[in-house]
């Protein structure tokens, strides 16, 4: 149950951080204004962002617990039981998927985050201007960032395997509430979600390569 609603909380945060990363692409000023906004207010800093972060850091280590027990009780690895007959083998190595995207957190995290706590919490700057841009310096750091063809590529290749996750992950979460009755349809609003989220992060990276 614990892991299936730390699931919920980090795929409805997936669903804001597109919605906000998208309008880099449509409008950056307002994705200037909205990235202020949330750089700078105080329950978003001081609430919101630890709960998110003991969410991932939660997540990921009931991940590998569970991988762990399973293995233990099965007494062979996934990849050689004989469950491919009931379900697909990456449904069956959610660890490798799950492994890829703690990485690629690890490189937003240098990327964005860590540059980002070191600019308000050490430096004191919670202007979110930068010398030599008009307006807030958000837009202009995320485009110079994908300037690079390898951390594109990089991104790219972690969202493909979060929508891997996710495609087994959506579904198992609402089962692990009692949803089974809603299987079907669950599953197909989980592989529409599993393929338009991922998507949409590999668009806005690949637009800002091209158009930087």
């Amino acid at each position: 149950m614990s892991m299936a609603l730390s699931a919920f909380f980090l795929m409805f945060f997936l669903l804001q951080h597109l919605a906000i990363n998208l309008l880099s692409v449509f409008s950056p000023d307002t994705f200037n204004e909205v990235s202020h906004f949330m750089g700078t207010n105080p329950l978003v800093q001081f609430a919101l962002q630890p709960v998110l972060i003991f969410a991932v850091v939660f997540h990921f280590v009931m991940g590998f617990i569970l991988e762990l027990k399973n293995k233990k009780a099965q007494g062979t690895p996934y990849a050689k039981n004989n469950g491919a007959a009931n379900s697909t083998w990456f449904s069956r190595n959610m660890i490798y998927s799950g492994m890829t995207i703690l990485a690629f957190i690890g490189l937003h995290f240098i990327d964005f985050w860590f540059p980002e706590i070191n600019t308000k919490f050490i430096q004191g700057d919670w202007s979110g201007v930068i010398e030599g841009v008009d307006g807030y310096r958000y837009h202009e750091e995320l485009v110079h960032k994908f300037s690079n063809p390898i951390r594109v590529a990089a991104y790219a290749v972690a969202f493909v395997f979060l929508g891997l996750h996710l495609a087994h992950g959506f579904t198992s979460a609402f089962q692990s509430v009692g949803a089974n009755s809603l299987r079907k349809k669950l599953e197909k609003l989980g592989k529409a979600y599993a393929i338009i989220v991922p998507l949409g992060f590999i668009f806005i990276a690949l637009y800002h390569h091209l158009n930087h």
